[in-house]
């Protein structure tokens, strides 16, 4: 369920996976593989996709449907 919500977040915001995968300093393939569920998403790239999208990570997780923006 998060690579849907994250797969969202970053479509609504026209990125790419290599702009995105850029963004977290990682490769465009590792990014890929999280958001099709191949691999895990790391506690460490939860969050910096947390901080990225200024969301919660409960948001992320689908533990709330309120995103908890920041401002």
């Amino acid at each position: 369920m998060v690579r849907t919500r994250i797969r969202d977040l970053r479509e609504d915001r026209d990125w790419t996976q290599k702009e995105l995968a850029d963004r977290l300093k990682i490769s465009r393939s590792a990014y890929s593989a999280y958001e099709n569920g191949a691999n895990a998403l790391p506690l460490e790239i939860l969050i910096a996709l947390a901080d990225l999208y200024q969301v919660s990570v409960d948001y992320l997780l689908f533990r709330t449907d309120f995103s908890g923006m920041m401002r």
